[in-house]
């Protein structure tokens, strides 16, 4: 890096420095720092550092991970404006023990009061977890200047399996002080903020609780505008009077069970700030004990859309059979986005006919996974495919996934003609494909290939199907997590 005259780098002033590393991102700002102890010190300059985003953890030394974590939330934490972490501990713990099927994991033996017992690796994984969130909030409790929080922890998958949940911390190794150390800078955080515009906490066991919000300041609950709070293990982490205090939310995503009919009447108030944007996680594992029962109702719905004209929601359902789902999915509910993953559980030709009729103006992204082992037929005794008549009658629609159910060949060409180049995705596993043998009597060349042609014909693109499933399946929480951040902000 020559200048005139022979003057080296070193003779620029720190702020052209600082303006030039302005450029790069965080990981090469991080490189150069290595460079020289000048250029360490103009890399860490605050204004480089407003917008900090990490995913920490996915490896099996989870000690290095850490020590990265801390050196940055020393350098960056109380000065940091926008905070995105995701933090997965238990990546690279998750495989099966000793080369056993996954299914093995459900039938691991039982200790003595009944819990599953706990391996030292699933120990060290929360313990790591457990670490990490400490210091994350140690850090940034009196950072008065953060205007957005985003947090994900990477643990529903041992909740959802009934391996590990907040109950079983005290099996953590001083796990009970921990998390309430981590309860309690949480709520200083909150008491201490004054400006904070996004709070986001996706499945952070032992995280919040329904105290949380009580000290949020008033300051930052006049700036709030979006707020998330995702955990099957409590019951609501949001009281009516706390919700009341945030007259300013424009985007909120919660359990379905936790959207009851008074917080819904709440926000169907015209003293405040119409709402926007609505994101739901029906989990089927947790209604046992977060029942349906008092969640808003085609009465509150059709008050809040009163108010509320631009409203749009997203509903993610986890293993929920159909009678739920035609409990929950009301006439007057603004649909946009619509997820239905599950594993044993089926959707039926009946529910998607629901959802084509009720939402066929306001859906635009459907998506049906199933990662069971077989494919059942949705077509089966209809004149029509429920996955063809949606297309037809969702004019809107812009995004369709699917796996884990047949899907004829001929009825994806005719989803793509119906569609057309307003179908932006259309993403279809190889495996969920079939093919009419009638067809190939009268049909030249390989099905595949005519297939492949005739969708990126009808779509004006070109197209192929997923040919690798876990290209179309994801971890479903993680999913919803990272599509709620665009679907709030109206992306």
């Amino acid at each position: 890096m020559a200048l005139c005259g022979g003057v080296g780098a070193m003779a620029l002033p720190s702020e052209l420095i600082v303006h030039i590393f302005s450029f790069l991102s965080d990981r090469d700002k991080l490189r150069a720092s290595a460079v020289c102890s000048r250029w360490r010190e103009c890399l860490f300059y605050p204004a480089l550092w407003t917008e900090l985003k990490l995913r920490i953890g996915g490896g099996c030394d989870g000690s290095d991970e850490t020590s990265k974590l801390e050196f940055l939330m020393r350098k960056f934490g109380s000065f940091v404006r926008e905070l995105q972490l995701e933090l997965a501990p238990v990546e690279g713990h998750l495989g099966p023990l000793n080369n056993e099927p996954p299914s093995a994991r459900m039938e691991q033996p039982l200790g003595p009061d009944g819990d599953p017992q706990l391996s030292e690796r699933w120990r060290d994984a929360m313990a790591t977890y457990l670490d990490q969130v400490l210091c994350v909030f140690t850090s940034i409790r009196n950072n008065r200047n953060l205007q957005k929080l985003s947090l994900y922890g990477d643990t529903f998958i041992l909740q959802q399996e009934g391996l590990l949940d907040s109950s079983n911390l005290h099996k953590i190794h001083q796990g009970d002080k921990k998390i309430n150390e981590i309860q309690q800078l949480f709520m200083e955080l909150l008491s201490n903020s004054r400006q904070l515009r996004w709070l986001s906490c996706g499945f952070m066991l032992g995280l919040v609780t329904p105290c949380s919000l009580a000290c949020l300041s008033n300051p930052s609950a006049e700036t709030l505008q979006h707020l998330s709070l995702l955990d099957h293990q409590l019951g609501p982490l949001i009281s009516p009077s706390e919700l009341d205090r945030l007259s300013n939310i424009h985007s909120l995503a919660l359990d379905f069970s936790d959207f009851t009919s008074e917080l819904c009447g709440l926000l169907a108030s015209p003293r405040r700030t119409p709402l926007h944007r609505l994101a739901l996680l029906l989990n089927g594992a947790a209604l046992e004990f977060k029942p349906l029962e008092g969640t808003a109702t085609e009465d509150d719905w059709k008050a809040l859309v009163r108010v509320s004209a631009n409203l749009r929601v997203y509903i993610m359902a986890l293993e929920v059979d159909n009678s739920e789902l035609l409990r929950v999915l009301k006439p007057s509910l603004p649909l946009e986005r619509l997820h239905l993953d599950s594993y044993s559980t089926l959707v039926s030709d009946a529910t998607l006919e629901l959802i084509s009729q009720q939402y066929n103006k306001t859906l635009t992204h459907f998506l049906l996974l199933r990662d069971g082992p077989d494919f059942p037929d949705l077509s089966v005794n209809r004149n029509e495919d429920p996955l063809v008549l949606l297309a037809w009658r969702c004019t809107q629609l812009a995004v369709l996934v699917i796996h884990g159910y047949t899907v004829w060949s001929h009825n994806l060409v005719a989803i793509s003609r119906l569609r057309g180049s307003s179908l932006r995705v259309l993403t279809v596993s190889e495996e969920s494909i079939d093919f009419d043998p009638d067809q190939s009597l009268y049909m030249e060349g390989d099905p595949v290939h005519n297939l492949v042609k005739e969708v990126s014909l009808g779509l004006s693109r070109v197209w192929h199907p997923c040919l690798d499933s876990s290209g179309v399946l994801s971890e479903p929480t993680q999913h919803f997590h990272r599509e709620l951040q665009a679907f709030c902000v109206g992306m």
